[in-house]
């Protein structure tokens, strides 16, 4: 791809502009959108808070398919064994090694609770996906028998706006998580706007495309 579609390169992520052209929308959110601000909340808004770990769309997407034991190949570098709240972007996709899908929601491991909870501002859309991806990983996490708590959230109004929605609950619930060490009683049916989100995210790419 030419380099001069390039907008921004920020550590692990390369944003072209047909992704940041996403956010203008109405468009659904790709993955490389949603690791590059999962990105920048772990390096920039919460980089002093240790007990958190995002986990990109595609390294989620890679643990789907793999086996039990492929698991800590792909979090054990991440250091997961000190993270106390892990935070996984889910889509509907089942299609190995290619990103896709048609609605994200957000699953986040919380050890202090023993408790997986799942945050879908399509309430059921994707309930069994996130169930699934749970009990993949709750050998890896655990032995025992393990918590799965579908929470009540805003829904979104449109059928495109899912992504900007893990967006804004990945960032409420991991500030709610770091003050308080817990995510179970958070309320989250609080407004969000998915406009005024996308702009912010947009002037936070162009605020780093800038600097560089």
């Amino acid at each position: 791809m030419a380099k001069a579609s390039v907008v921004l390169s920020f550590h692990e992520i390369l944003l072209h502009k047909s992704d940041v052209d996403l956010l203008d929308g109405p468009y659904w959110l790709n993955d490389t959108i949603i690791s590059f601000y999962f990105e920048y909340l772990e390096r920039v808004l919460f980089s002093s808070a240790s007990e958190l770990l995002f986990i990109s769309p595609e390294v989620t997407q890679c643990i789907k398919m793999v086996q039990t034991e492929e698991i800590k190949t792909f979090l054990e570098p991440l250091g997961i064994s000190k993270k106390n709240f892990v935070f996984f972007a889910l889509n509907d996709n089942d299609l190995p090694d290619r990103a896709g899908g048609s609605h994200w929601s957000l699953l986040v491991y919380s050890r202090p609770e023993s408790c997986f909870f799942h945050f879908d501002s399509s309430s059921g859309s994707n309930h069994n996906v996130a169930w699934e991806f749970a009990s993949h990983l709750i050998t890896y996490f655990s032995n025992g028998s393990f918590n799965f708590v579908d929470k009540e959230c805003l829904q979104q109004s449109n059928g495109y706006d899912c992504g900007v929605h893990v967006i804004s609950n990945t960032e409420r619930l991991a500030e709610y998580a770091h003050n308080l060490g817990q995510i179970g009683s958070c309320e989250m049916l609080v407004k969000v706007n998915p406009i005024a989100k996308r702009r912010d995210i947009l002037s936070i790419i162009k605020s780093l495309a800038n600097c560089n």
